[in-house]
């Protein structure tokens, strides 16, 4: 650890000019392993529907397209207008937050992240180095329906490092370096039932409630088992009370002292359905974030193959 480092932190561990965070644990081996895991030739896009939510949270705007007649007779256009690359299905880059008193991954500075175009942190590091990795479902619905818990998707509800060992466990699956953990909770699936009224209620919260990682094991554990990424269905990863949200903690933990990419709003119910059916809870995850320079978050693009 680079000496003045906030503690548990990674700042220094993958050099000085460190752009990608913990996406370094996934090398050329590991990729290779986790192209072996495609047998059946299935493919599942776990990216949500763009205009999803809506009306979108935290004080950000639902996606705005339009189509229209370019050349009349055989050309269509569209275009796209409040497109905020963190509203629907997404990856929170390295500039999303800082550590409260030491600033952003690697100790870059507000002034070196808050201007778009080429710069420290940028989204364009991850997109030019793309990201391909095994994927792991921690499946918590699954687990609490053979528990017979009760998981209400917009109620709080802690993921930690005890759980998260109990469902690898059942499932057969240890972990190994450049891992990404995609973690099932039912937040997308309960949303999309919901009636319109019923969704401008929730986005009235401003914060809604959700189950997610929660707790001060779970970026050690995380850490010590060497995970590339961490991403789920829900709105912040991160556990949150009704109204209340999460307290972000584990952002700041994760994003700006590990410098480890969190996935939010994955649409993750088809993918579970073929883990349930087939007993793989392990596939080969593919992303491509968007080439945007100085880009604080992306959609994942993402792709699960089987």
């Amino acid at each position: 650890m680079r000496d003045g480092a906030p503690a548990g932190s990674s700042w220094g561990v993958f050099g000085d000019d460190d752009e990608i965070g913990t996406l370094n644990f996934i090398d050329a081996d590991q990729v290779r392993e986790a192209a072996t895991l495609v047998r059946d030739g299935a493919v599942f896009a776990l990216n949500w529907d763009l205009g999803l939510p809506s009306p979108a949270f935290f004080e950000r705007e639902t996606v705005k397209h339009t189509v229209f007649e370019k050349y009349p007779g055989f050309a269509i256009d569209d275009y796209i207008d409040s497109f905020w690359p963190q509203a629907s299905s997404q990856w929170d880059g390295l500039r999303h937050i800082a550590d409260d008193e030491n600033g952003f991954y690697n100790g870059a500075k507000l002034e070196e992240v808050v201007e778009p175009g080429p710069g420290r942190l940028g989204m364009e590091h991850w997109a030019l180095r793309g990201i391909a990795a095994r994927g792991v479902l921690i499946d918590v619905v699954r687990w609490a329906q053979e528990e017979g818990e009760t998981l209400d998707p917009f109620d709080f509800f802690p993921i930690g490092s005890a759980l998260i060992d109990d469902i690898l466990t059942r499932r057969g699956v240890t972990l190994r370096q450049g891992d990404i953990l995609v973690f099932r909770t039912g937040w997308v699936e309960a949303y999309e039932q919901l009636t319109q009224p019923e969704r401008e209620e929730l986005a009235a919260e401003v914060r809604p409630g959700s189950p997610g990682l929660y707790g001060a094991d779970v970026p050690p554990y995380l850490w010590d088992n060497r995970v590339a990424a961490v991403a789920a269905d829900n709105p912040a990863l991160e556990a949150g009370y009704p109204a209340k949200g999460s307290d972000l903690s584990l952002h700041r933990a994760l994003i700006a002292r590990l410098g480890m990419p969190l996935g939010e709003l994955w649409d993750l119910r088809r993918l579970a359905e073929s883990c349930e059916a087939d007993g793989r809870a392990t596939f080969f995850l593919t992303s491509a974030p968007l080439r945007l320079s100085g880009g604080v978050g992306s959609p994942p693009n993402v792709l699960a193959i089987k």
